[in-house]
């Protein structure tokens, strides 16, 4: 939707005063900031996080509860003690924030202030993923607790390009001396600015008005500002919820994949299920190499010599396979499985065994996601994997995910990344892809800015 009324037809993003770190008052911007609380690798990133600096801000997003019966009211807690002491301070008034993400050639800026909630029958903010209850209430009774929101979403829009609007507003703001400049330890660096100037607010506000959103990451967070949102009957600050607005007309996002790891399925024991129904070759390592092979074989470039090498040891389904391009993400579906040290690409689905395990009342693009096949076929049917917490780990990073299989004698399901436009078609027909289908990225940082709900 695109469109040119009112704001209340659209995105409403207001203003507010920011919560902030005292630069002087810690080590160094860039050691109190985290990843979002569900990319944090734990324990060990956790620790690392927790060790950097004494106030880094995983310990209210992530709060461990030593010494509390309860970690929701620890980080309760430990926020009021920050912003008593002086470490965490508000902004003098009300502001929309420029928010820039900087690595190498890759470039995105966007904008960050709380966005009046909409039900999902209104079709202004579209999510594409599915939620975990237990994860919503686990949000929830942090946010009640801290009575604020950490850490942003991030959404996505496609601008107009024109000369007025929010992204001519941000592009005219970075030209300022910015809030606050820092580098992570991932060489990304990170400035942030706020558009205080009513004239500059009303341009943006005027243009956002007139577009819907995809949510690119927060998911969870955003079906948690929902429920207290519910939990309000007055008017107030739990209408509205913090985000990160990025044009991607302008600023494209990168998507890339979650992987799974199956904690107590052996990589063995994950293949010889897989007879007779998929496709099953040994490639070539290190990880890099053998990604190559996942990506080929999911684009359907995949060369005679490689098919070749690897015939020794495969297996394939009895009915033959799809042919390359039925696949959303532009060829069959295809995943790589690692944690016995080697690598193994499953592929070419029989046909028959897709046409008994996955829903036929969705639209094509869905049906043929490698998410849905995942889901549907090897998790629910061949391995029969119960999709909780103990039996599969959801992880972002490609070679933590493969370590952690191999150090727990489980299977790592790498995938291989669905196209925005694939994703975006499918939230604006309001179909749900299976969870943590996709990551967009970069995520902002976490701790830059936050929003605490008695401050408006």
């Amino acid at each position: 939707m695109t469109t040119s009324g009112p704001a209340r037809d659209g995105l409403r993003l207001s203003p507010f005063r920011g919560l902030r770190y005292v630069p002087e008052r810690v080590g160094s911007l860039a050691a109190v900031t985290s990843p979002p609380y569900d990319v944090v690798v734990r324990p060990d990133g956790l620790r690392h996080l927790e060790t950097a600096d004494p106030h880094n801000i995983v310990r209210l997003i992530l709060p461990q509860a030593a010494g509390f019966a309860d970690p929701h009211r620890q980080a309760a807690e430990t926020l009021r003690t920050w912003r008593a002491e002086g470490v965490l301070a508000a902004d003098p008034e009300p502001a929309l924030y420029v928010y820039e993400q900087c690595s190498g050639d890759f470039l995105q800026r966007g904008i960050i202030g709380a966005l009046r909630l909409s039900p999902p029958e209104e079709g202004i903010v579209l999510p594409h993923e599915g939620v975990m209850q237990e994860i919503v209430e686990d949000r929830a009774a942090l946010m009640r607790e801290t009575a604020a929101n950490l850490e942003p979403l991030l959404l996505t829009y496609r601008g107009n390009g024109g000369e007025v609007g929010a992204t001519a507003v941000i592009e005219r703001t970075v030209h300022r001396p910015p809030l606050l400049s820092t580098t992570t330890e991932d060489s990304v660096s990170h400035r942030l600015w706020a558009v205080t100037d009513p004239a500059e607010l009303a341009e943006a506000a005027t243009d956002l008005g007139g577009h819907q959103a995809l949510i690119a990451d927060g998911h969870h967070r955003w079906a948690t500002y929902l429920r207290l949102r519910a939990e309000h009957d007055a008017p107030g600050p739990w209408d509205s919820g913090l985000v990160l607005l990025v044009d991607t007309a302008r600023y494209p996002l990168r998507v890339r994949a979650i992987h799974r790891v199956l904690h107590r399925l052996p990589v063995a024991a994950a293949v010889a299920a897989l007879e007779g129904a998929f496709r099953v070759r040994k490639v070539d390592g290190p990880l890099p190499k053998a990604l190559e092979a996942l990506a080929a074989a999911v684009e359907g470039t995949e060369t005679a010599e490689a098919g070749d090498a690897s015939a020794a040891g495969s297996t394939a389904p009895a009915s033959g396979a799809r042919t390359a391009d039925s696949s959303a993400a532009g060829g069959g579906n295809a995943y790589l499985l690692a944690g016995d040290g080697g690598f193994h690409l499953v592929d070419r689905p029989d046909p028959a065994l897709l046409a008994r395990t996955i829903p036929a009342d969705r639209p094509e693009a869905w049906r043929t996601l490698d998410a849905t096949v995942l889901h549907s076929t090897l998790l629910d049917h061949v391995w029969q994997v119960s999709d909780s917490p103990d039996h599969i780990g959801y992880i972002h990073d490609v070679a933590a995910a493969v370590d952690k299989a191999q150090r727990h004698g489980g299977t790592a399901v790498l995938m291989h990344p669905v196209r925005e436009d694939v994703v975006r078609e499918l939230a604006q027909q309001g179909v749900t892809m299976p969870r943590k289908s996709t990551s967009f990225g970069p995520k902002p940082a976490t701790g830059l800015v936050l929003r605490s709900l008695d401050l408006g």
